[in-house]
């Protein structure tokens, strides 16, 4: 179920988006023209663009694929993202069936399709909630709802950080929605960095910015961070292809994002 009806008008298709911007590098049909036009500019100060996406994306099946074989039954997935198959309940129900999945994003073309996010295996189930990661005692409530909190959780937050900005407190925001998680929980993190690339990354910087979004690279040491108090898994934070690259992997070129999976002890 969603926590609320979709309305058609609570999309804003005068600004782009950066979950339809990331839509539009995965090749998905989810976007509109303003979101085509912000893509195609980060393209052309970025050629590299959608094998870093895509690279992303495969971080994300593998960790969350890794994090199911530990034994984690429930996920709790903000910043999900328009769907693009397979989807976590997807990739952690291939592993075990009766995995429960908490969805939570704040576009509203996301709610659209949220109906998509629901269809999971028979024995598993699958909740969604419009919310803001700024909002993460809330989204902690409602997965509160569907998930056994008193048991270790799978915690994915993917390419969402660099839009919450330093003055909103990130380090807070990823706090929050880990403290009421017991040991054993997991962590699965994804965010872009500068580092590889200052002067191009500034330029994509603007491209956000010049469509009212808010984008924040981070360094190595930074994203590390996030992961302070946490047993982080091997290999530790690195490169998104770097990280226990497959023979499915489809993106093996090393790409601007850091990556990291650790467990709550």
């Amino acid at each position: 179920m969603t926590d609320t009806g979709f309305s058609p008008e609570r999309i804003d298709t005068g600004r782009p988006h950066p979950a339809r911007i990331y839509d539009w590098f995965l090749d998905g049909k989810d976007h509109y023209p303003v979101d085509a036009e912000a893509a195609g500019a980060v393209l052309e100060v970025f050629p590299g663009v959608k094998d870093t996406a895509w690279a992303n994306r495969e971080f994300m099946h593998r960790a969350a694929r890794h994090v199911a074989r530990q034994g984690i039954d429930q996920f709790l997935d903000v910043g999900t993202g328009i769907p693009t198959e397979p989807n976590l309940h997807q990739v952690v129900q291939a592993v075990e069936p009766r995995a429960r999945v908490v969805y939570s994003d704040n576009d509203p073309i996301v709610l659209r399709h949220a109906e998509a996010l629901l269809q999971g295996t028979p024995e598993g189930r699958t909740a969604y909630l419009h919310a803001d990661v700024r909002e993460p005692e809330r989204i902690v409530e409602y997965a509160r709802e569907h998930l056994d909190l008193s048991r270790p959780v799978g915690l994915s937050l993917i390419a969402l950080l660099p839009f919450v900005p330093d003055e909103q407190d990130p380090y807070g925001v990823v706090r929050t929605l880990l403290d009421p998680l017991p040991a054993g929980s997991h962590l699965m993190l994804s965010h872009v960095s500068a580092a590889f690339d200052p002067e191009v990354w500034a330029r994509i910087e603007a491209v956000y910015r010049s469509g009212g979004a808010t984008v924040r690279a981070r360094s190595h040491a930074e994203v590390t961070r996030f992961f302070d108090g946490l047993e982080l898994c091997e290999p530790g934070v690195v490169a998104a292809s770097d990280w226990h690259p497959g023979p499915e992997t489809r993106v093996r070129e090393v790409q601007p994002v850091f990556v990291g999976v650790a467990r709550k002890p």
